[in-house]
């Protein structure tokens, strides 16, 4: 018994000091302190010599010192074991190119080639192996030959991709169509792969060439999956009126009468201010749709874009228009977004909360589930909050909040709770409130409540009797109620009556962000840019630099100074909520391939 002990004992030691040494070699090697990581591979490759990563380590390793020679007798030696793997060839081939021994080389790549003569199943290691040296033309030769000598054997895939690393796209992306026509893979496998070779350009020679051969193969074979493909390439080129062609033809083909691929073209047509098209996609569904919720929401949606620069005349006839639609669809549970929508419309358009918040109050009546209860309440809430009810809306937030505390409404919920505790001035609550949403799993309401948070914490220090908060959020809570140039005038008593003050580049970005709203857009750059000179090391500096970014590309139409924006983003703020984004439109505009 105590022999067993022993022994397991010292085995247990063993494999201790050999898992250590793999750690220490991959790590050293990682650090790039290859005279010490090459210490330990020369161990490992000696206790495991089968074991293929510790072999490429140390050869890895010596190369990285120079020491050629060292790994071309390692490589011999092994090469004189038994059943070496060829893929030893093409190591010692690349020891070789290292070296500028092409002819050595090559004649070690071709030995490696000749082995898959003799047995394709080394087809695959060997393609591999050669492409992550990137000798391309051989990763094709030995993936081609292979499947030539076993026809069971399919490396098309790799081959496509082997395509696409050499630029050559036509046949790319014809050998990933191929792939996908023959069932070898899907659609979103094959987007994913091509999607870094398409850019927002129509005109540039990748995405010319795709639309060409799709454009081809429908003719060839007219099938509904040349039309999607067609669709996502116009919605990357932003076309969203040659999408809507391609997405009328796939809904007439298709059975079951599905409208989400519409209703996701509308949204997002929406969402890039191609409002044109989004209606045009919205009287669609509203004529093709035999659902009533399709085409309710649709109705909501047309609503929702003719009241984007509606006058007051014009907010008489979209009055009637809800009016309709309520005496059409009633009052039920399945057109509670129509409920919603009518009561924000009152309240925020036509500053008349009281039948809205009546109308939300009887829609709490019918025999809701707990979500629909808490989307009445949500809305509910927001209008009692434009009513200065506070604390009757702080309920209902926190009934929400409490019924849903994982749920993304939940969040949302308790966000509400610290905003309408910020405009009541409560701003003790408020904090208590925001410190929990921080760990959101909406980045959105996270963002929203670390941005508040330092807003109230921040201004709280040096004025105890939080004067210029309380403006603040007086102004806060005008912009909330549609009454903007109330909220800029309030801005600007801060601006000019609490000089020096850390509130200033709060007040300078919000006052901003209402000028935008009033299309006042030389003014509103004139505050952005006050932010980035006086306060770039401040917290709102990334949002003054993405603001005017956002502004020069969209509204000005001044894309280089839009580009020198982003680029202080992604070189500045690499841990700002905007950098993603910022390097997204920064590479659109540069005219990169977008993955």
């Amino acid at each position: 018994m105590r022999f067993l002990i022993i022994t397991i004992a010292y085995f247990t030691l063993l494999t201790t000091c050999f898992a250590q040494e793999d750690f220490l070699a991959k790590q050293y090697f990682a650090d790039g302190d290859f005279e010490k990581a090459v210490v330990f591979y020369e161990k490992l490759a000696e206790k495991s010599p089968r074991r293929t990563d510790y072999l490429q380590g140390l050869v890895a390793c010596y190369q990285q010192l120079e020491r050629y020679e060292d790994a071309k007798q390692f490589l011999i030696k092994r090469l004189k074991g038994k059943s070496p793997h060829p893929s030893l060839l093409i190591e010692l081939g690349y020891n070789y190119t290292l070296q500028d021994s092409i002819a050595q080389a090559n004649s070690y790549y071709d030995k490696a080639l000749d082995v898959i003569g003799e047995n394709p199943n080394y087809g695959y290691a060997l393609g591999y192996q050669f492409q992550k040296y990137s000798e391309l033309d051989r990763a094709i030769s030995a993936y081609q030959k292979a499947m030539e000598l076993n026809s069971n054997m399919d490396y098309n895939f790799q081959l496509a991709r082997l395509y696409g690393e050499q630029g050559n796209v036509d046949k790319m992306y014809r050998s990933y169509l191929n792939l996908m026509r023959k069932g070898k893979t899907t659609k979103s496998n094959i987007l994913r792969s091509i999607d870094a070779f398409i850019t927002s350009d129509a005109q540039s020679f990748n995405n010319t060439t795709l639309k060409a051969i799709l454009l081809e193969n429908a003719q060839k074979n007219p099938d509904v999956i040349w039309n999607e493909l067609l669709s996502w390439l116009f919605i990357q080129q932003q076309q969203y009126s040659s999408a809507f062609r391609q997405e009328k033809a796939i809904y007439k083909r298709m059975e079951d009468g599905n409208t989400l691929r519409l209703e996701s073209l509308g949204k997002l047509a929406l969402e890039e201010n191609d409002r044109d098209v989004a209606r045009d996609v919205y009287e669609y569904l509203i004529r093709e749709s035999n659902d009533v919720v399709t085409a309710l929401d649709a109705e909501l949606n047309l609503i929702e874009i003719d009241l984007t620069n509606a006058n007051k005349n014009q907010l008489e006839a979209i009055q009637k228009r809800y009016e309709a639609l309520i005496e059409l669809h009633g009052y039920k549970i399945r057109t509670l977004q129509l409920q919603v929508a009518y009561a924000n419309f009152l309240t925020f358009r036509k500053d008349n909360p009281e039948p809205a918040i009546e109308m939300l109050k009887n829609a709490l009546e019918l025999p809701l589930n707990q979500r629909g209860t808490a989307f009445i309440k949500l809305a509910l809430g927001d209008i009692l909050v434009y009513h200065k009810k506070f604390n009757e809306a702080l309920i209902y937030f926190s009934q929400i909040q409490q019924k849903l505390k994982n749920d993304i409404l939940g969040q949302n919920a308790r966000y509400k709770v610290a905003e309408t505790s910020f405009y009541k001035g409560d701003f003790e609550w408020a904090l208590t409130q925001l410190k929990v949403l921080r760990g959101s799993t909406s980045q959105l309401i996270a963002n929203d409540a670390m941005q508040l948070s330092l807003l109230i914490s921040d201004n709280s220090l040096e004025d105890s009797t939080q004067t210029a908060l309380k403006k603040y959020a007086r102004a806060d809570f005008l912009a909330y109620q549609n009454k903007t140039q109330d909220a800029i005038d309030t801005l600007e008593d801060i601006l000019q009556n609490h000089k020096g003050e850390k509130i200033e580049d709060e007040a300078l970005l919000r006052q901003a962000q209402l000028l935008e709203s009033q299309k006042k857009y030389e003014e509103a750059e004139l505050n952005y840019l006050k932010i980035t000179e006086f306060y770039a090391n401040g917290i709102l500096a990334d949002d003054a630099y993405f603001a005017l970014g956002e502004l020069y590309r969209n509204i000005l139409n001044q894309p280089n100074k839009a580009k020198t924006k982003y680029e202080k983003i992604i070189y500045n703020y690499q841990d700002s909520y905007y950098f993603p984004q910022a390097r997204k439109n920064f590479r659109m505009l540069r005219g990169d391939a977008i993955n």
